[in-house]
């Protein structure tokens, strides 16, 4: 491979490389990453598309609780991140790592854990996700025990690199190698530290932080879960996998160093860019602000170093489609990384978030860099493994073109709902009242984006559907060559030829100094960012009025949890005029402090629900759920017929009493003994007022208890609007 140029060694240290071990790589569990990269990118994929067209045509969600939008949009993010991009990293990793190490894997035993384990944890998100079991933070919907399992899978991980790098044969440790420990370092620390919580029950917990604190956490998860899961370990595949496509050495090592160095220690700080206008404290914003527009710099030195890498060889990315795809990958990688700084200043992200030009942002990512440079090294892999030429070059051209096709169809229809959707909500008329106060106006807009969205999807995945057959014609033309023969010297010890060279190469050397020196970089900007907000009361002033929920209200937001609402609508109100003309009164930090888990969303396809309580009679909000269009026409909502049939389930009331006490929610004592009859004298209460329209139901029956939490909405607060407070929202706007 064209490394990184390093000096020759002394002619004492050629003479004693000259003794060489026969030895095998493992390329097995290289082609079975491979496989499992393939079948659950079609899985997340198609999961995908069908929610794409869900938006545009409300019966495709079927009329079951299984497949709405709001259960399967995380299952999607999940399949597509943590199955696709996870077992596309493994397969990476596993073929890399041994050739830079000159060694086969530590164990074959841990590969073989490692492989199946992670199997086993998807298929236990497609198991549980769409029965509703969920936490609802982004990215981490995944419940306690299945948490437990991924640290558990994750050490087997790091235990079989770890040991590999520890028996290595090449001393220096190649860029590539630097990555992938930071890689597992960081998301080992993001996933502890987001996923504490307390148990309830086998699929139940509560989070550990409340409201702002829990939104700080999840964002720093959230974000440097793209950082850490989604672009470190890709860079390594791409210093390891470019120029080994174009054959040439990696355009400047310097460079490399300062992309890898400035890069984990940035990206950290950046979380609170997705809570701007928030109740978020002030100065927990404004780093966020500062350090993301800081991480346009390391981002796009790896993006020049990539492209750069290739000058010389642009006559071969013409001709070479492998190619074509990684530098389609890098440039949608500087795309990402330059639009993400640009969306965290503060008067772009004001008509920018919660609208569908997020969703167009992320997918320019997660398609053009994640998928793109997965699929250039599947087409990279699949002959070297199988021994055989690809079975059709021209197959992987027009995968190429439709994958293009697919991400432009995808993501300029994003772009312009997004637009469209950030103007017009904060449009006013000539008389000073908003021009579009019916949010419908602007979901009625945007639905032909929608299908247009679709359509890039099944475009996109109708080349992935190209290159399975291809990998398979190529794979069963060939054999697989599960263990490569290689010879590597017993040795190759090249301390003494740093010796005037790059001060870099001595930690090079060291994976434990650079594990260390990678771990202290990661940990500074959250411990910043999270120490003061736990720790100084003022940055989340409580308020006297706001009490916890009702038993009953508990309930209720568990089933709003359970159907994925978090997906739709949000529950933060920002201090613009044009939301407080809407919504009502801006949110305040001392209204979530018993919201485990936060729930201020990240998208809007429906309305903000903060304000909602008390804004509409009960009668309502049962037949807004029967049938959304009967309350609202045009809306692109789907029913929910279960929740008039499905008996709320009290049996761990008590329980979740009791857990929330644990974590300071002050319930009186011994209110978990009287949670029951307290939730079925105020379910009585509701039933009572539903009949005096007419309606009559049960009031054991899910939809009760909802309606009950969506009456408390936002009202532990009463606000009277004088002229000073109009004028510093205003001001805000």
């Amino acid at each position: 491979m064209a490394v990184l140029v390093q000096a020759k060694p002394p002619q004492e240290l050629q003479k004693a490389s000259k003794a060489v071990l026969a030895s095998f790589y493992d390329n097995k569990i290289v082609r079975n990453f491979g496989i499992a990269t393939v079948f659950w990118g079609i899985a997340g994929m198609l999961i995908g598309v069908i929610a794409a067209f869900q938006l545009a045509r409300p019966e495709l969600n079927m009329g079951t609780p299984y497949t709405t939008f709001g259960r399967i949009r995380p299952l999607h993010t999940n399949a597509v991140i943590f199955a696709f991009v996870g077992n596309g990293i493994f397969m990476g990793v596993y073929y890399s790592l041994q050739r830079l190490c000159k060694t086969r894997m530590f164990s074959d035993l841990l590969s073989k854990i490692h492989f199946w384990g992670w199997q086993l944890i998807i298929v236990s998100a497609v198991a549980t996700l769409p029965l509703g079991y969920t936490s609802s933070k982004e990215y981490a919907e995944l419940e306690w025990p299945i948490d437990i399992a991924i640290t558990l899978i994750w050490v087997v991980f790091g235990w079989n690199m770890f040991g590999t790098i520890a028996r290595r044969k090449e001393k220096h440790l190649y860029v590539g190698i630097w990555f992938y420990i930071a890689t597992f370092l960081t998301v080992a620390v993001l996933h502890i530290v987001n996923s504490l919580a307390i148990p309830v029950s086998f699929m139940k917990s509560y989070s550990l932080y409340a409201g702002v604190q829990d939104a700080l956490v999840q964002w720093w998860y959230g974000h440097n879960a793209v950082a850490f899961f989604l672009t470190t370990p890709y860079l390594g595949l791409m210093y390891y996998f470019l120029p080994k496509a174009a054959d040439r050495p990696v355009y400047s090592y310097r460079l490399s160093i300062i992309h890898f160095w400035s890069l984990i220690f940035i990206y950290i700080w950046a979380g609170p860019h997705h809570l701007l206008y928030t109740s978020l404290p002030d100065w927990a914003q404004s780093l966020g602000v500062v350090f993301s527009v800081m991480l346009i710099a390391p981002s796009w030195g790896g993006m020049i170093n990539g492209l750069l890498t290739l000058r010389g060889a642009w006559d071969k990315v013409r001709e070479e489609p492998i190619l074509k795809f990684m530098v389609v990958a890098i440039t949608a990688y500087g795309m990402a990384t330059f639009e993400g700084p640009m969306l965290s200043l503060k008067n772009v992200n004001a008509i920018a978030h919660f609208t569908d030009w997020i969703v167009a942002h992320v997918h320019v990512g997660a398609l053009g860099w994640n998928g793109f440079l997965t699929f250039a090294v599947l087409y990279w892999l699949w002959p070297r493994l199988y021994q055989t030429p690809m079975h059709s070059r021209k197959l992987v051209n027009t995968h190429f073109w439709l994958g293009t096709l697919g991400i432009l169809f995808y993501a300029i229809p994003m772009y312009w709902a997004g637009f469209t959707q950030g103007l017009m909500w904060k449009q006013f008329n000539d008389e000073g009242m908003l021009q579009y106060a019916n949010f419908l106006e602007t979901v009625m807009q945007i639905v032909p984006m929608y299908y247009l969205r679709g359509i890039g999807g099944v475009l996109y995945l109708s080349g992935v559907f190209l290159m399975v057959y291809n990998l398979y014609k190529t794979a069963k033309a060939g054999s697989l060559l599960a263990n490569e023969k290689f010879h590597a010297p017993a040795v190759i010890d090249n301390e003494h030829s740093h010796e005037g060279g790059h001060w870099h190469r001595w930690i090079e050397r060291r994976p434990v100094q650079l594990s260390i020196w990678a771990t202290v970089a990661i940990l500074i900007g959250g411990a910043v960012e999270m120490v003061p907000t736990f720790l100084i009361k003022k940055n989340v002033p409580t308020i006297a009025s706001v009490k916890p929920y009702t038993s009953l209200e508990l309930e209720g937001r568990d089933i709003y949890i359970k159907e994925g609402c978090v997906n739709c609508h949000t529950q933060m109100v920002r201090p613009f005029r044009s939301e407080t003309e809407r919504y009502g009164e801006y949110s305040k930090a001392g209204e979530f402090v018993y919201d485990r888990p936060f729930l201020w969303g990240s998208k809007r396809t429906g309305p903000d629900l903060h304000r909602l309580g008390g804004k509409y009679p009960h009668s309502w909000h049962y037949n807004h759920m029967m049938d959304p269009t009967s309350m609202s026409p045009g809306s692109i909502m789907p029913p929910y017929p279960w929740l008039f049939e499905n008996q709320t389930d009290y049996t761990q009331t008590a329980d979740k009493i009791a857990a929330l006490r644990k974590l300071g929610t002050p319930y009186p004592a011994g209110y978990e003994q009287v949670a029951v009859q307290d939730a079925e004298k105020q379910a009585a209460g509701i039933v009572a007022e539903l009949a005096k329209e007419d309606i009559k139901v049960k009031s054991d029956k899910e939809i009760v208890a909802l309606i009950a939490y969506l009456q408390r909405l936002g009202t532990d607060i009463k606000v009277k609007e004088d002229q000073a407070a109009a004028s510093a929202v205003a001001a805000a706007e």
